[in-house]
């Protein structure tokens, strides 16, 4: 299973099949609270793993201005190339763990649980390596367990013993308004770098 979460085909293939269960149509509502309270609306932004990138639509009608998607599946890419075609949104087709550049603010939205544990430490050591220094990571995580996966869970415990090593940890606290069916499982955070 690992190996399949890093392969384009097997998360093109879930786009195809409309097997998008984490896909809930918009901008997740702790995510949402956290960017309309960015400021600086030319910050450099990534969003790995991007999905259908509900954030960077909302992003886009806040008046940002550098925002970079990158998702694995080129199959996803190239609807968003059509989604995106009149907006200076960059998108990008590639492996999270290959790609380089410097971002201000990197946010997190399922990208983190779809990835194999197994993967969690080179997580966040590349997360470090896009930062600008005191460029911040912010998202949700799942604060539970799953069967098999992906989703892959976890505890917030588990999440600081992880993140501590390299970033500060600047927030990591339950949701208090995550959407209806993940109450209770959610933890927001902001990392810096």
């Amino acid at each position: 299973m690992t190996e399949q979460i890093l392969d384009a085909d097997w998360w093109s293939n879930r786009y195809l099949q409309q097997q998008t269960g984490w896909d809930i149509g918009y901008s997740s509502t702790p995510l949402q609270t956290y960017m309309n309270s960015v400021e600086d609306k030319n910050c450099a932004i990534l969003i790995p793993g991007c999905g259908n990138a509900y954030e960077a639509e909302a992003l886009l009608e806040a008046g940002f201005t550098n925002i970079t998607l990158l998702d694995i599946s080129p199959v996803l890419t190239a609807a968003l190339q059509l989604k995106f075609n009149s907006t200076s949104v960059q998108i990008i087709t590639g492996n999270f763990f290959e790609h380089s550049g410097q971002y201000d603010l990197i946010l997190e939205q399922t990208f983190f649980c779809a990835l194999d544990p197994s993967h969690r430490e080179a997580y966040v050591k590349h997360m470090f390596s896009l930062l600008k220094k005191a460029g911040r990571l912010a998202g949700v995580l799942f604060n539970r367990a799953f069967e098999g996966g992906p989703p892959f869970g976890g505890s917030k415990e588990l999440y600081e013993k992880l993140f501590n090593q390299s970033f500060t940890l600047k927030k990591m606290e339950l949701c208090y308004n995550s959407i209806e069916p993940r109450s209770g499982t959610e933890l927001f955070f902001i990392l810096e770098k």
